[in-house]
């Protein structure tokens, strides 16, 4: 079997609680295996495709062991890390998810932070562009096609593998609908350089100038624009949806039209600042969970 290696996270991360934060946890090329507390993942390394598994076998805080499908090269172990960092933010510290409790007290005991993401910027596009307009299975459909049909070793694309594409085939191969277009346009960007991402993901951008930016690109409106932004870290704006109605009638009991219900439900969320995006989506979570269980279980 191929030699497994460790990261540290942070001293409060536990993988269970935080590798399944987000939905995107259940999205291809992410595999989750309640049973084992273990997320299988596949990723382009420097060498090639590898999959790999990663659990924490001890305590909250504890390293998570990495084991590979393959044997990796130095670099590709360093290309792995890269990627697990960002994509369970293990970059916000104890400190970071500390100061989110302080502001809204009500998620300290669970200890609930850090939202999942992917990878790389071009894939959280991607899916957030699959997630509009939609209901959730086929939002999982489109992403395991997607991996299934033009990533490599059950990866997820990178942006060459799409921008090439006729959008009739990635329509008709991946069932994405009307999304076919802007996922080529999208793709076609990243894959000639055309997006910065170091500027995108560097803290120093002032939120309403990535905000304005990402309104540029092709099929990213309001909602796509503030999900992107929090998944780059930025959570002061609210991606609302459907989703969003819901909870605003069903648990905060809102009335009225679609347009109030969205204004009180900004006005509700509105006092946790800078950290408005974190509340709004631990308490949609906490409503998932609480009709299908632990989302560790799923």
């Amino acid at each position: 079997m191929p030699t497994a290696f460790t990261i540290t996270p942070p001293a409060d991360f536990v993988l269970k609680r935080d590798a399944c934060s987000y939905g995107y946890f259940l999205l291809a090329p992410n595999r989750w295996i309640p049973a084992e507390l273990a997320l299988n993942r596949a990723l382009r390394l420097p060498s090639g495709p590898a999959w790999v598994r990663i659990t924490q076998p001890g305590k909250r805080g504890s390293d998570l062991t990495i084991q590979p499908d393959r044997t990796l090269s130095v670099a590709d172990r360093a290309a792995v890390v890269v990627a697990l960092r960002r994509m369970l933010r293990l970059d916000e510290t104890a400190d970071h998810i500390r100061a989110f409790h302080r502001l809204d007290p009500r998620w300290r005991r669970s200890g609930v932070g850090r939202l999942c993401r992917s990878p790389s910027l071009f894939e959280d596009v991607i899916k957030t562009v699959t997630s509009c307009n939609v209901a959730w299975p086929s939002t999982i459909a489109m992403n395991r096609r997607l991996c299934e049909h033009f990533g490599q070793g059950g990866c997820f694309p990178e942006p060459g593998d799409l921008a090439d594409l006729r959008p009739a085939t990635l329509r008709a191969r991946c069932g994405v609908g009307y999304r076919d277009q802007r996922i080529v346009d999208l793709s076609r960007m990243f894959a000639d350089g055309a997006v910065n991402v170091a500027w995108l993901e560097d803290p120093a951008t002032p939120d309403h100038t990535l905000r304005e930016h990402l309104l540029q690109w092709p099929g990213i409106g309001p909602y796509a624009a503030n999900n992107i932004l929090q998944l780059l870290g930025r959570y002061g704006h609210l991606p609302l949806d459907s989703e969003s109605v819901r909870h605003g009638r069903d648990v905060l009991g809102i009335r009225g039209t679609e347009r109030a219900v969205f204004k009180k439900v900004r006005a509700h969320f509105q006092p946790f600042g800078d950290q408005c995006l974190r509340s709004y989506w631990f308490e949609l979570r906490e409503h998932y969970q609480a009709k299908a269980g632990p989302a560790h279980t799923w």
